[in-house]
């Protein structure tokens, strides 16, 4: 097991570089840069180059990669241009309401998905399928952009029953209850998004699982239903279920950018879709990092629990 989890691990190493280079290439290379809205007031071609040349820009781009290499070995993700702060200080502020909206949002498609997809499984053509049929549609069918506004649309300004924005009415904690009204309408909208899936995969693996020789052996021993669905289906059917829920931590620590930016959530998906706009290279980076190691290491734990569930995964590998 060791062998195996080393060379996961070797593997990841060169992804991981491979990723980071990809998106300083593409920031870089895309038309405009930070000098273009910061010197819009500069009085000439020199004032921008003098911009450029304190922000590093002039230098050639291998040099300027190597130098964000460097710094990241350290542990700097440098200095944003446009808020002018540490990049790693920005990030740890976005980190923890992005975890808590997506993650209960996730947390909450979980919740509803596995019991629904058991039972759409257990009961096909029942009302529980026919349930799970139309979240699975609504979900894989609808844009999110679709499902804030009708979210806003019904909830908000119809019923006045939720904020539509920020993630506290005075702009900083007060309450409990407040932070919740403010985190229903976007973490529904997150598991609305999240449901489709687990609901499909949950109800396709427990009815290959019901297809098996071993469950007509378990009905044949006199188990009722429901404990042959509970006991052995679902059980058999965890580890691609598994594999569906650990597959949205990437999606939990980059936050979700079109919930956060209609619902104003200051999240990494807010950051990052505003460090793109404007072309705040260090803060693309820095985001990318934080989502590329959570990819990885999502990868890493889905292979240990591959190479547990099924050793001719690892013995075949090593």
């Amino acid at each position: 097991m060791g062998r195996y989890i080393r060379s996961r691990l070797i593997t990841a190493i060169p992804v991981f570089f491979g990723i980071t280079l990809l998106v300083f290439l593409m920031v870089n290379l895309a038309p405009g840069t930070i000098t273009d809205l910061m010197g819009e007031g500069a009085a000439n071609e020199a004032d921008r180059a003098a911009l450029e040349a304190s922000l590093g820009l002039d230098q050639p781009l291998p040099l300027r990669y190597a130098g964000w290499l460097a710094g990241l070995f350290q542990g700097d993700l440098g200095q944003s241009y446009f808020y002018n702060r540490p990049v790693s200080r920005l990030i740890a502020q976005r980190v923890g309401p992005s975890l808590l909206l997506t993650g209960s949002g996730v947390a909450l498609a979980v919740a509803a998905a596995l019991p629904l997809g058991v039972l759409a499984a257990w009961k096909p053509r029942s009302v529980w399928d026919r349930l799970a049929s139309f979240l699975s549609l609504l979900s894989f069918g609808v844009p999110g952009f679709v499902l804030c506004l009708g979210g806003i649309a019904l909830f908000a300004i119809t019923l006045g029953w939720l904020p539509t924005h920020g993630m506290y009415a005075a702009g900083t904690f007060t309450s409990l209850g407040d932070l919740l009204r403010h985190l229903v309408l976007p973490a529904g909208v997150v598991c609305l998004s999240s449901l489709g899936e687990l609901v499909k995969q949950t109800r396709s693996a427990c009815l290959e699982s019901l297809g098996q020789d071993y469950i007509l052996t378990a009905r044949a021993k006199g188990l009722t239903d429901g404990a042959v669905m509970v006991r052995h289906a679902f059980r058999s059917s965890l580890v691609p279920v598994l594999t569906t829920i650990l597959s949205h931590i990437p999606h939990i620590l980059g936050g979700s950018v079109v919930v956060e930016q209609i619902f104003g959530w200051p999240g990494m998906g807010s950051l990052l879709f505003s460090a793109i706009s404007q072309r705040d290279y260090p803060l693309v980076m820095g985001v990318t990092v934080v989502i590329a190691l959570g990819v990885l290491l999502t990868n890493l734990l889905l292979d240990l629990v591959y190479g547990l569930a099924d050793p001719r995964v690892r013995y075949g590998k090593e």
